[in-house]
């Protein structure tokens, strides 16, 4: 168990061991959730990002054909300058 004091600014600091397990570094966002018992957890907020995209996109490529990176690359540009190809 680890404890972090609240300064009078509402401020903690993260007790090391945590900062590692969670792989936060300096300028970092921590990430606060609520479970529906009342428990708070806490988690890096990129890494969070990172895997609610990639469950956002579990099936997308199949869902496609699996399309070969030139494909993705072409729709990328299409939507990025109107066009399927690079300028």
């Amino acid at each position: 168990m680890n404890l972090a004091k609240i300064s009078a600014n509402g401020q903690i600091t993260v007790p090391r061991e945590i900062r590692k397990l969670l792989d936060l570094k300096e300028g970092d966002k921590i990430l606060f959730m609520k479970r529906e018992n009342g428990e708070i957890i806490i988690g890096n907020a990129a890494l969070y990002a990172i895997q609610e995209a990639q469950k956002a996109f579990e099936g997308v490529a199949e869902a496609l054909g699996n399309p070969s990176e030139d494909e993705i690359q072409s729709w990328v540009d299409e939507v990025r300058y109107g066009r399927s190809e690079k300028a």
